[in-house]
């Protein structure tokens, strides 16, 4: 449906008068008469009414005239959503509770007046999709994998690296400890369902798992967090991984301790990519803001896999 001839069917309905409306959309009233009558046509019904005092809906004209309006408020958001800095800027982060969340965050709280359309994809094959199609702005993820590394038309920055807390219940053996050494979780059962091979978080605890000799389970239905918090504090014998950042809360019954790794201290490398033929204003905003971020580092040594940029 032409949206000129929906336009000036509307413009007639409210005026009243065919003159009136073409004043008001800058063309002659013969031409407004042809986009009616091409509308008309169309809808194969008659829509106004011609009289001494100008032109009246029809029963016809007044059932499409909603719809008129509704199509054109549609055309309208449409074109806002490509038009150069009038759509949101989306953003992919991993999960809701995690550093990538807390950076956007932060990144609202300083600049408010730019409207933010926040989504979790799955891994990074679907994330550099979206960054190259444009369906997305930016994306944070840990990069790239072994053996598949970002397209010549991503760019990247590393942002944050944030450390991993080993969470256990009250009854596990290293409940007591104030921090533990990497190594010394060797023997010990981490759980951590939801684990999906392929994607680069998989990959990241695959290189952790061989280099340190830890047993990191992913068996089980993945049931969300709340699941597996209950589990790990009823289970002496499991502990998990969880992000320094991430922010999670839980029953005062559960009495979970988050304990730092140390010596090295992993860390997950969280970068921000995106297209470098992106035209949105506001994704320049964002990284210079994450640019001019002092994240606070873990003391000591810390590791990462060799796949993952600097």
């Amino acid at each position: 449906m032409d949206l000129d001839t929906v336009r000036t069917f509307v413009a007639v309905a409210d005026a009243g008068q065919f003159q009136e409306a073409a004043a008001e959309l800058a063309v002659t009233q013969q031409a407004v008469s042809k986009r009616i009558a091409t509308l008309e046509r169309g809808l194969g019904a008659r829509l106004f009414t011609r009289t001494a005092r100008g032109a009246e809906l029809t029963i016809d004209g007044q059932a499409f005239l909603p719809h008129a309006r509704e199509l054109l408020r549609v055309a309208e958001r449409a074109f806002a959503s490509v038009r150069g800095g009038s759509r949101p800027l989306r953003v992919d982060v991993i999960n809701s509770r995690g550093a990538a969340s807390g950076l956007m965050r932060d990144f609202h709280r300083a600049h408010p007046g730019i409207e933010l359309d926040v989504l979790m994809l799955f891994d990074i094959e679907a994330a550099v999709a979206a960054v190259r199609s444009g369906a997305i702005d930016a994306s944070f993820r840990a990069v790239a994998v072994p053996g598949r590394p970002l397209p010549e038309d991503i760019e990247s920055v590393r942002v944050v690296d944030e450390p991993l807390h080993l969470l256990t219940g009250p009854a596990h053996a290293l409940a007591g400890a104030r921090s533990v050494p990497l190594a010394r979780l060797a023997g010990h059962r981490i759980w951590m369902p939801g684990i999906v091979p392929g994607t680069e978080w998989a990959a990241y605890y695959d290189d952790l798992v061989a280099e340190f000799g830890l047993t990191i389970e992913a068996t089980g239905p993945n049931f969300g967090s709340d699941a597996l918090l209950d589990t790990i504090a009823d289970t002496p014998a499991l502990a998990t991984f969880m992000g320094g950042q991430t922010r999670l809360v839980w029953p005062a019954g559960h009495g979970l301790r988050r304990i730092p790794v140390t010596d090295p201290t992993p860390v997950y490398p969280h970068s921000l990519i995106w297209s470098r033929d992106n035209p949105h204003p506001a994704l320049a905003t964002l990284r210079d803001h994450l640019g001019a971020m002092r994240p606070e580092r873990p003391e000591g040594e810390t590791w990462t896999p060799a796949w993952t940029r600097r």
